[in-house]
This record gives structure tokens, C-alpha cells and sequence, in this order.
């Protein structure tokens, strides 16, 4: 096959079990391979890396001029980026706020307990329906101060934001970038007057502490707040789902691993480690040069589309020994998981304290569990890739 159909062929949703020989593929093309869509994918660990460090690499949309509105500081550059994203953290972790995430371990562990209960041996269950999904949903939405009995409004706005942000390559993107588009919006709104209500009436939350910020030049504006937001709420539960998920189903494929793990728990973190380079979360990344570029030997015009295969760069033998095993006690893991440089995943101390947590609870009951069905369903999204179902007999 031709190396310019590769992006087509991973985003292919007949790829989505298993797209890692496609990404073999894509390193032996080379490090940087063009696509029939004039987008440029890269594939090799050491370019992507550099990449990511690269201050000539843009991460704004509005660069190619395709999106009007201010994006969340996620697809914001420097300084735009640097000053958002440090407001964001000021309730969220250091220096401002320590000890946020730590104080949420009781928390999570109650609240796998809870979704555990209905776990009865001999039952048939949804990984993802009954547990890897309402977990992080019910995290974030106490961390941002959103009530429980709001939690379901969040699925088919966040379902209609991913999939606005997939990479899709083939298709015709007008009708679901329009489906996103509403989905921010109206999401945003139900945000910003949950915070209003908060305004002098503060609690324990992170939108009080943006609506309350005493210092009138560390406040976000209504339109900050409303991008900040939504993106702390899909962004703290979407990738989550998919670590969770992606590391059940790794241990139920290895029983000698998952037995490791049971008799060994302290290597649980570990092995959380090696699950987001081995099975992430998140596959794909783009990137946008503001000039000419020669990314290893192959000249990239501005304003080009540039794939950054994370996942593909987690599995170069150039980086990783035996890149195609999963060992929970690999111990030389710079993964990609989580991203690099500036634009480092935001929430990824939370994400390992939920993984933790969540897997931690999950272990003594899979070594006794089947999986109903191998492979399972698929997400749709090529991106945030993960199983949308795990039906599992317990």
C-alpha cells in the first residue's frame, strides 16, 4: 500500500482494533510521510518528540483560518496559552493549589466502591457503561462543582465535541463540526450560569474559584470561562474512559499479567505507566508549522496539517525494547501517553490517580472475569481511541 493512503487507512474504522501494524507501516515509510489530503503524518518517537518542543509548531486552528471563535487554551499558543492555562491551574494543582488532586483520592476510591457494589458474581456487565464511564464523569464534576443529578446532560454534548475533533481525513466534516459547534455552546452557557451562581456564594469547587478570583487580573472573561470550562469537563473525563478501559481489557488478554499485578499491586503504577504508552489514550496529535519547515529531510509548507502519530511513536523499537510487549515493569517508559512540551495533558496527575484507583479495584475481581466479546466494539473516534463497550462475565 501506498504510504499517501496511511492516514485514511488508520482512521479507517475497520482499523480501530488493532491500527498498530498500520503504524509499523508508517515508520518504515519514514519519519514523516505525506497524505493524499496534502496533511504530512509522523510516525518515528524522536521527530514527534522534537515536535512537540518546537516553537514553530502552532497548535491554533485559526492558523489555517478554518475556526472563527477562540479555541480553549488547549489549541491556544504562547502567550494566549501560557496565561490561560495558568489561571486554569491556579484551583486546580502547585503552587496555588497542592493539594487539589490529592484530596480527591478518598473521594475516588468511594466512588469505585459505590459503582462496584452491582458487580455480582455470574453477572454479565458493561466495562465501560457501569464503571471505566460514569467514574471520571462523577470526578470531574465534583472537582468543577457540577450537580449529580446534571451528570447525564454531559454525554451527548461531549459525544458531539469529539467527534467534531477526530481526525477524519475522507469524510465531509460539515454536519458534525456544526452538531460540535452547538454542543460547545450550549455547554458553555449551562456552565457559565453554574458559576454565576456561585458568584459570592462560593464553594468548594473550581468555578466558584474562577468567579470568585479576587484579583481582577487573574479572572477569566464569560468567554474564557466558557472554553475553560468545557474543556476541563470533556478533557477530565473523555481520555480517562479510555485508559481505564484500554488497561481492563490489556489485563483480561494476559492473565499471566493480570496475575503479577494481583499478587504485586505495587506495581500498579507502573504498569498505568506502561498502559499509556502500550494502549493510550490518545492517539493523534496536530500540529500546524507558521513557516517552511524541513522535518527530517522532508520540506512541509506552512499552514500544512501535521499528524503526530503519539501512539505510533510509543511503539518505535528505535525508542522502546520489544516495543509490542506490554510489561508492567518496564522501567525506561518516556512515554507519549500524556503528550510533551508546553501542551503537556493538563489533567494527568488526576488521570494516574483515577487509573490507579479504578484499576486497583478492578484487579481482584478480573482474575475470575471472561471477555464476553474479543475485540470488542469500538469508539468511532480514531483519536480518543478506545472500546465504546466491554462486555465482560464476571
Amino acid at each position: 500500500m501506498e504510504p499517501q493512503t496511511l492516514l485514511a487507512r488508520i482512521t479507517d474504522y475497520a482499523s480501530r482494533p488493532d491500527p498498530y501494524p498500520l503504524y509499523a507501516e508508517l515508520r518504515e515509510a519514514g519519519p514523516v510521510a505525506q497524505q493524499a489530503d496534502g496533511s504530512y503524518l509522523v510516525g518515528t518517537y524522536h521527530e514527534i518528540a522534537a515536535l512537540l518542543h518546537d516553537p514553530r509548531m502552532s497548535v491554533d486552528p485559526r492558523t489555517q483560518g478554518e475556526v472563527t471563535h477562540k479555541p480553549p487554551f488547549l489549541r491556544l499558543d504562547d502567550p494566549e496559552h501560557h496565561r490561560l492555562r495558568t489561571l486554569a491551574m491556579r484551583p486546580f494543582g502547585p503552587p496555588h493549589s497542592p493539594g487539589r488532586v490529592d484530596s480527591m483520592r478518598g473521594e475516588i476510591d468511594r466512588i469505585a466502591g459505590e459503582l462496584m457494589t452491582s458487580f455480582e458474581a455470574g453477572r454479565q456487565i458493561d466495562l465501560v457503561d457501569d464503571f471505566a464511564y460514569p467514574l471520571p464523569v462523577a470526578v470531574i464534576c465534583r472537582l468543577l462543582g457540577v450537580p449529580r443529578e446534571d451528570e447525564p446532560l454531559f454525554s451527548a454534548w461531549s459525544d458531539a465535541l469529539v467527534t467534531a475533533a477526530d481526525v477524519r481525513p475522507e469524510d465531509d466534516t460539515a454536519e458534525t463540526d456544526k452538531a460540535g459547534e452547538q454542543a460547545r455552546v450550549e455547554m458553555g452557557g449551562y456552565l457559565v450560569n453554574l458559576a454565576e451562581q456561585r458568584r459570592g456564594n462560593p464553594g468548594d469547587d473550581m468555578l466558584s474559584a474562577f468567579v470568585n478570583e479576587p484579583d481582577p487580573d487573574l479572572r477569566l472573561t464569560q468567554e474564557e470561562l466558557a472554553v475553560t470550562a468545557v474543556l476541563l469537563l470533556i478533557a477530565g473525563h473523555e481520555t480517562t474512559v479510555n485508559l481505564i478501559t484500554n488497561g481492563a481489557l490489556t489485563f483480561l488478554r494476559r492473565p499471566e499479567q493480570l496475575d503479577l499485578l494481583r499478587r504485586a499491586p505495587d506495581l500498579l503504577p507502573r504498569a498505568v505507566e506502561e498502559l499509556l504508552r502500550y494502549e493510550p489514550p490518545v492517539h493523534m496529535r496536530e500540529r500546524i508549522p507558521r513557516a517552511d519547515m524541513d522535518i527530517a529531510g522532508t520540506k512541509v509548507p506552512q499552514h500544512a496539517s501535521v499528524i503526530l502519530a503519539l501512539a505510533s511513536g510509543n511503539r518505535d523499537p528505535v525508542r522502546f525494547q520489544d516495543p509490542d510487549r506490554f510489561d508492567p515493569t518496564r522501567a525506561d517508559n518516556q512515554h507519549l501517553g500524556f503528550g510533551s512540551g508546553i501542551h503537556a495533558c493538563f489533567g494527568g496527575p488526576l488521570a494516574r490517580v483515577e487509573a490507579y484507583a479504578a484499576l486497583g479495584a478492578l484487579l481482584p475481581r478480573l482474575g475470575s472475569a471472561r471477555l464476553v466479546e474479543d475485540p470488542p466494539p469500538y469508539r468511532q473516534n480514531a483519536m480518543l481511541r478506545g472500546p465504546r463497550h466491554l462486555p465482560i462475565q464476571l
